[in-house]
Formats: structure tokens, sequence, C-alpha cells
């Protein structure tokens, strides 16, 4: 490797690992968990499958999109222990599905769908955030807010909202104008943030401390530490059928959410030959298959690390395999140091991501774009908030297949008039779905009149559409029609 790229691809893998930690942390605390599962999470992808992706840019861990499935399914299953084993299975369904060359149907899910799905998550993330933003100091809802036992945490909510005012200035021109503060991740500050406060109360009013929670992770003087703290899989959990629900949620999430991730790199930094979204596949799924194993999280390319990644012009796999070996020296020496986090800055991060993942500007997009798009947009969102991921995301594609038809088939056939003269247009092969319409127009056809057919474009009619043809063509002497061009008679 040449002094230049090994000087850029470490910058790279420093400003990546900086990103990656505040986000790794919370994602964790998100989602339930001990803030070092996320770390752990973080080293694997960095480490584990980096080493396997075709992908020289791309970065994996821990993602926010995935916290509001791993809530749910740990609480469905029972236990942290079932839910490991639920994502070793999803780590077999993406090896296989990457073994069948199932990748290349990713570009088969509609984009109003695709969307949807990521302004739900940000939704759910803001909605699973704000209690802690308030102080809570576990896993809590929206409604318990308002309830009598809820303690609200003035410190933990300017906190919050000093991290979240910073997030906003660091993203704003002017800051990003600024050669010498761009090129430090905003989570990071607003971390930083949020570490002096908790400083400064330890120096002087430790009895305000009780009012803003702090991230608690073991400290590991060797790996025999680290591998004592580690959880397996609870293999009965194979006669639960929720765990096989779960893991085929997970499977497709994280490898739509992979996938999609990789189409956006490509357009940032393009490589030749394109990065094979199968082999993909195969890294994650060896991936989540180890991440379940070891008790971590479930592991997908990231496209915001990734593109921190490129922008700090990385060369090659090295500053990815250089942020997963920061962690890993982070999460075994540093745990004490990190202990200083509180819990509100990585709400805010978690707050301004998810309203990154589902802000205003979206929906309004939506909306200009006509019912054809909205329409799914909106249903997939409603339903993966109402129902779940999976069952979100179903409704969404069939929501949008039967806009789709619908629309289709209205353009498919076209009555005009000129006097007493009728033109039918055929833009499509007919089938029995075209009925209706095509029944509906030939109705309006008076009598008395002529009929012209223009069907250069049709090239197949099935048999009930040449039925409905042919009993308007035998009707319409009778009637004084008179026909041109018709294609059945």
């Amino acid at each position: 490797m040449k002094s230049n790229a090994l000087r850029q691809d470490t910058l790279a893998g420093v400003v990546v690992f900086l990103v990656a930690l505040p986000l790794c942390l919370g994602i964790a605390q998100a989602s339930g968990l001990p803030p070092f599962v996320g770390l752990l999470t973080g080293i694997i992808g960095g480490l584990l499958v980096t080493a396997l992706s075709p992908s020289r840019f791309a970065v994996s861990g821990p993602a926010a999109g995935l916290v509001t499935i791993v809530v749910a399914s740990v609480d469905a299953l029972g236990s942290f222990s079932a839910f490991l084993f639920a994502l070793v299975l999803a780590g077999v369904l993406q090896l296989a599905m990457g073994l069948l060359r199932a990748g290349r149907f990713i570009t088969l899910v509609p984009g109003s769908v695709i969307k949807g799905m990521l302004a739900a998550i940000g939704l759910l993330l803001i909605m699973q955030q704000i209690p802690v933003a308030f102080g809570a100091v576990e896993e809590s809802s929206l409604r318990a807010m308002f309830s009598g036992e809820f303690a609200f945490s003035l410190t933990s909510f300017a906190v919050a909202a000093g991290g979240l005012l910073l997030l906003w200035c660091w993203d704003s021109r002017s800051i990003k104008r600024l050669k010498s503060l761009g090129w430090i991740p905003g989570p990071l500050v607003a971390v930083v943030l949020g570490c002096a406060v908790s400083l400064v109360l330890i120096a002087t009013a430790p009895h305000l401390l009780p009012a803003l929670p702090r991230i608690t992770l073991p400290e590991f003087g060797s790996f025999s530490d680290l591998l004592g703290e580690l959880e397996g899989p609870d293999w009965m959990a194979w006669q639960n059928p929720a765990v096989y629900t779960v893991a085929i949620t997970l499977a497709l999430v994280a490898s739509l959410e992979t996938l999609l991730s990789q189409e956006a790199l490509k357009k940032l930094r393009p490589q030749n030959p394109p990065p094979s979204p199968d082999k993909e596949l195969v890294a994650q799924g060896v991936g989540n298959l180890f991440s379940g194993l070891v008790g971590a999280m479930p592991i997908t390319a990231v496209i915001v690390r990734s593109s921190v990644n490129v922008s700090n012009g990385a060369q090659s796999k090295f500053s990815v395999l250089l942020q997963g070996v920061l962690l890993l020296v982070c999460g075994l020496w540093f745990g004490g140091f990190l202990s200083v986090i509180p819990l509100a800055s990585l709400a805010a991060v978690l707050l301004y991501t998810g309203y990154k993942l589902a802000t205003p500007r979206l929906f309004i997009e939506q909306f200009r774009a006509g019912p054809q798009q909205y329409v799914p947009f909106l249903t997939t969102v409603v339903g993966i908030i109402a129902f779940g991921m999976l069952v979100g995301i179903a409704l969404g594609l069939v929501m949008q297949v039967a806009l789709s038809i619908y629309y289709s088939h209205r353009n498919a056939l076209q009555l005009a008039r000129f006097d007493d003269h009728y033109v039918l247009r055929i833009h499509q092969n007919l089938t029995f779905l075209h009925n209706p319409r095509l029944q509906a127009l030939l109705a309006k056809i008076p009598e008395r009149s002529v009929v012209i057919v223009e069907h250069d474009n049709a090239h197949y009619f099935d048999p009930d559409v040449k039925a409905v043809l042919s009993e308007f063509a035998e009707n319409a002497p009778q009637r004084g029609i008179e026909l041109s061009q018709w294609p059945a008679k």
C-alpha cells in the first residue's frame, strides 16, 4: 500500500470510528441491551464482515433501522438468548439467499415502500427515544410518560435538547464550510458535550448525578474476561414458532437495508467491477450467524458510516478494518471512560437520526408525486407502526401492486369520440383483468356509430377478452354499428 493511500485510509478509519462509537452504544441502549453488545456488534461488522465483503468501502455494524425489530422480537420471544437463536437462523437464511443469487431481486422493491420503511423506522425511533431524553433509565413508552409513575429529569432533558441543537447546528452550511470543524462528526460532538456535563456534575454537584443516567460498560482486563460476558443462543427455542417469524423478518429487513446501502454507495464511489450483491449477502449472513452465536446484535451495511468513510478519502478496506480494531481496543481497555456518557446524549443522536429518516420533506415529496406514490408510502408507514416490520412492508407491496395494476389497466384502453366515429385505442396486451374496463367503454358506444380500433401495440388477447370482443361484433350489425380494424370477429 502506498504511503499516501495509507495516510488517507488511517484518517478515514479514525473518523469512522468516532462516528460508529456513539451509534453502536446508542443503538444497543435503544434496543434495551447492554451498550457493550452494540460495541461487540460493531467489532464483528468491522472485522469479520469487512474481511468477507466484496465492497472496499462499506461499513457494517448495528443499524438504527433494526432497533424496533430487536425490541419487539426480544419481547415476543421472552429472552435475549431466544432472540440470538433467531439471529443465527437469520444468518443462515442470508447465506442461503446469497448462494441462491437472490441479491438481484432488490430491484423489484418499489421506492415508495423503501421510503415508507425508512420513514416508519425514523418515527418509531423518535417515539422510543423521547422517554430516554426526559430521564427514563430503562425502556419506556410515550404513554408511560403521562402516568404518575414517570419521573421527569430536567437535567436529562437539558442534555438531550443541547445535543439536538448542536447536531442541528453541526449540519448547517456555516459549520460545513469550516474545514477545521467539518471533518469532526456531529454525533461525537454531542456525546462529548454530554460527557462534559457529567464531569462537571461529578466535580461540583454529585447529588444531581442520579438525574442524569449514564451508560454502564463492564471493564475487561483480558480476552478471557470479555468471553465471560458473552451470551449464547437458547438452542431449545426451536420449539417456539415465533422464532421463525423473527428470523425471516430479520433476514429480509437486514438484507434489504444492506443492499439498499450498497446501491447508494455505488453512487458515492463507483467500484469497477461493482460489488456482487450475492457475495455481500453471504458476508452479512456469516456476520449475523456469528453475532447470534456470541451474543451480539443484527448486522447490516450502514450507509451513514459508509458515506463518512468515502467522504474522508478511504482507498481500501484498511480504513474499515482499522475502525473495527479501534472499537475492540476501546471496549477492552476504555470501558470506564465510556461510562461517563449520559443516556440523554445517545438519545439526542438517535432522535436526530430518526428525524433524518422521517424528515417532513420526505412526506411532502411523496404527496407531490401523486397517489401512486404516497398511498403505498403511507400504507407502509402505518402498517409498520401498527403491525410490525414484515406485515407493514407486505401491505405496502400489495398496495403498490394494486395501484400499478389499476393505473396500468386504466391506460391500457382509451375511447375517443369524433362526431359519430369512435376510436378505441388498445395500448397493450389484454387479459381477463381488463374485461371490466373494456365492457364499460364498449357500453358507451351508441347505435349507428362507426368504431375504429387501433391495436398495433397489442399482440395478445386472452380468450375472455376475445369473447367480449366477439360478442360485441356479433351484435353490431343489429345496432347499426360499423366496425373497422376489429381485432376479433
